[in-house]
């Protein structure tokens, strides 16, 4: 594995003052708010702003539109340098914003510049609020959002940011001691916070691990050594939360651990953080956290915790395990963990188990994650079908969840851009083999790299396939085609009083040359549904 860039402890900026008269370099303007809520807080605080993106000023039209036309911005201050980047922009800053998405390792640009920050960085360093941080392969968003709603829902002054597309410089000057900051956090977010110490989560949750970004990373060592620094600088008083249940570890690190079965174990061996483990079964006498457990077919969450945090009704009543989590709006066995994560961080937040449970019974999950949005009727049949889009899933394993989230079968839609990810557990999955879900009565498939790999294996498993289609839109055309044909009944094995089938977009990929992005896609796909299946 090789070095990893390590940044000077701190932030360039002694204080939010400090920033006034500053020349700032933006790198990366972007669509998805991140470089332009940087351009919008170091304008008003007094800096000079050179925004300089590889993208062209069409291709930026919204983002720069809604800089251009706020009239609480000096825009004397402000300089558009796109279609490429200038050296002179990174050599006579004072400060270089980095955004995320941009490899530190052998880039020129970065290399001529003085000093380097992040939005994350700069608001890291001059918060007080206490930080929620969640990282992982799958469910960053998922738990991330939970959290928020159930805080907000019983009276936190509670803020989302991060990956989820929101900065959090968004709502630095509103934070203070008592406004709980929730952050989402990739791996490359992580990285450029390095060596700066200024990441001390009172609460740190590190959701599933799975191979991803291997386009990026040399291995999953590599990969996850990002996701380790989420807990690098907690003390005992700080709480980190990891899953208990057995992963690919042993087969995917080259670095494997003694006694360690999964990677959360070998996160739990590091962190100075007190350690809680989520599963998907009753936890060892050991071992405190949060489980499932089966009961007359339903699922529930429970809390096993020290006995000075559990409730006063529990501890009465000399409770071994506290119920937080019930029924849910939202679908999936995967967004159940999500949700029960967001129970836990509740119950470690002081709120008490019957207002968690309550309230996380409400929530009604996020845009883009298995989010049920339209439902459609045959006009010459009995067929109906509802759908769901989850374009956020980017990996295969994502993908794998969302198949599984429906004790029926579906109709699959999928594919993409590959990101050096194995297809073969997608793969399986839409065969039915080495599987208790059941494979989808259809497969439809995008075309992409991704898509491209993923193929070979379907024919080797003698799944059928639909595709590639080098457009949504006419994707779409043909399963409708197929739903409303003479014989769909008998295709779809379809009768009358019979629940409507789950259309699932759950790509398991990327969205990069047919969308801007995954968000694009799923709007994409929502808005051509509600003007196909009238």
């Amino acid at each position: 594995m090789k070095e990893k860039h390590i940044y000077p402890e701190g932030c360039y900026f002694n204080s939010i003052d400090d920033i006034a008269g500053k020349k700032i370099t933006i790198m990366g303007l972007g669509l998805n708010g991140g470089g332009e809520a940087c351009a919008r807080f170091f304008l008003r605080k007094g800096a000079y702003v050179t925004v300089t993106d590889m993208k062209n000023q069409q291709q930026l039209a919204t983002s720069i539109n809604s800089l251009n036309k706020d009239p609480s911005l000096d825009k004397s201050r402000l300089t558009y340098v796109l279609g490429g980047h200038r050296m002179q922009d990174f050599e006579n800053a004072d400060c270089v914003i980095k955004n995320p998405g941009v490899k530190y390792e052998g880039n020129a640009y970065l290399a001529a510049a003085k000093h380097i920050e992040t939005d994350l960085s700069v608001f890291l360093h001059f918060t007080k609020a206490p930080i929620i941080a969640v990282t992982g392969s799958k469910g960053k968003s998922s738990t991330a959002s939970a959290i928020d709603y159930g805080l907000k829902s019983v009276g936190f002054q509670t803020f989302l940011g991060g990956n989820i597309t929101v900065s959090p410089l968004n709502f630095l000057d509103k934070t203070d001691g008592t406004t709980p900051v929730v952050l989402e956090l990739s791996s490359w977010q992580l990285a450029d916070l390095r060596g700066r110490k200024v990441l001390k989560p009172k609460i740190a949750i590190i959701t599933k691990i799975v191979p991803d970004h291997q386009n990026w990373y040399e291995d999953m060592d590599d990969y996850v050594a990002d996701k380790r620094l989420i807990y690098a600088d907690q003390t005992s008083d700080d709480f980190t939360i990891l899953d208990y249940d057995i992963d690919d570890y042993l087969s995917e690190s080259y670095n494997i651990k003694p006694v360690c079965r999964c990677w959360g174990d070998s996160f739990a061996i590091e962190t100075r953080g007190t350690v809680f483990r989520y599963s998907k079964e009753e936890l060892p006498k050991d071992i405190f956290g949060v489980f499932q457990r089966d009961y007359r077919g339903k699922m529930f969450g429970y809390a096993k915790l020290p006995t000075h945090l559990m409730s006063k009704t529990a501890q009465a009543a000399h409770l071994k395990y506290e119920p937080i989590m019930e029924s849910l709006k939202v679908q999936g066995e995967h967004i159940r963990t999500n949700v029960l994560n967001a129970a836990l961080t509740m119950r470690l937040m002081n709120v008490s188990p019957e207002q968690t449970k309550n309230t996380l019974s409400r929530w009604e999950g996020i845009p883009h994650r298995l989010e049920y949005f339209h439902e459609w009727k045959s006009p010459i049949s009995p067929i109906k079908v509802v759908f769901y889009n989850d374009s956020c899933s980017t990996v295969p394993q994502s993908a794998v969840a969302a198949c599984a989230s429906f004790r029926q079968r579906t109709i699959f839609i999928g594919g993409g851009t590959d990101k050096g990810l194995d297809f073969t557990s997608l793969a399986d999955t839409l065969s039915g083999k080495d599987s208790d879900e059941l494979p989808p009565i259809q497969v439809y498939l995008l075309s992409g790299t991704g898509t491209d790999n993923l193929i070979p294996l379907l024919e080797e498993r003698g799944v059928a396939y639909l595709g590639p289609f080098d457009s949504l839109e006419v994707l779409l055309g043909v399963l409708k085609a197929n739903l409303i044909a003479p014989n769909a009944e008998e295709i779809y094995d379809y009768h009358k009083d019979d629940a409507p089938i789950p259309v699932v977009f759950s790509p398991g990929a990327t969205s990069f040359g047919m969308f801007v992005n995954e968000f694009d896609r799923g709007d994409t796909f929502k808005d051509m549904v509600k003007n196909i299946y009238v």
